[in-house]
């Protein structure tokens, strides 16, 4: 659990609501369904109407690695290239098979079997980079859904603000039906401005930072698979392990 992240969500309603209470202001006010389900609706029926349907679907998804991000896989596959590089150097290409048949990334599978074939290695760094690319791409294509969600909200809100207000004036006649109306209209604003500055801006940028970092990784292992399909298995890979244990 990333307690930060949960942590940070209760801070942001915390010092709304203490603000809205230091002001007189009673919890119940925000509370209006009607605009909830205008802005966070209309919100994602936008964001859907831009995104392709399985790229939505993996971006909602990926919203639990805000709370429960992919653990660390650097101290194994620093493990992992270091018995690459001394089994490639002592037993040679074919000895790596094992471990391509036993992983279950399905990257470092394709790395591998791109090394265990004799791939030259200049074509096998093409051929991984364009997975790498292809992967980033559709990552952040579906952690872009969060920022699209930050976009269209504000505006949303208003929406809602204004059908809050037609509201009011087609009930000028009756004055018990105005207060309603009048809560719909501020408190949409509210839920546009708020939920696309405390929760899906900041959750489009932690995610765009996870897959930079799965990429980074990714990077790395293109360069790991270049080096021993090249002969390098010593201090190359070395440097290239410690690079990889060298990020916090």
């Amino acid at each position: 659990m990333d307690w930060a992240s949960v942590i940070g969500i209760l801070l942001a309603l915390a010092g709304i609501l203490l603000g809205h209470g230091l002001e007189g202001g009673k919890f119940a006010s925000l509370v209006q369904p009607a605009a909830f389900a205008i802005v966070v609706v209309g919100t994602f029926g936008a964001v859907l109407l831009q995104t392709e349907s399985p790229t939505f679907m993996r971006g909602l998804r990926m919203l639990k690695w805000v709370f429960r991000p992919p653990p660390s896989q650097r101290p194994r596959l620093a493990r992992d290239i270091a018995a690459w590089a001394l089994h490639a150097k002592r037993d040679g290409l074919l000895s790596l098979e094992p471990y391509m048949m036993g992983s279950k990334d399905k990257f470092i599978q394709k790395g591998l079997r791109l090394v265990v074939d004799g791939i030259a290695p200049d074509k096998l760094r093409g051929l991984l980079e364009t997975e790498v690319t292809a992967y980033e791409f559709s990552q952040r294509q579906a952690a872009k859904i969060w920022e699209s969600a930050a976009g269209y909200s504000p505006t949303i809100g208003i929406i809602g603000a204004v059908l809050g207000l037609i509201h009011v004036m087609e009930n000028l006649g009756d004055p018990a039906k105005l207060g309603s109306g009048i809560a719909v209209a501020f408190v949409s604003t509210v839920y546009g401005v708020g939920l696309a500055n405390l929760f899906y801006y900041p959750v489009g940028n932690k995610l765009k930072n996870i897959v930079a970092e799965s990429v980074t990784q990714y990077e790395i292992l293109v360069d790991v698979f270049y080096d021993i399909a090249s002969g390098d298995h010593s201090r190359v890979i070395e440097e290239r392990v410690a690079s990889l244990l060298s990020r916090p």
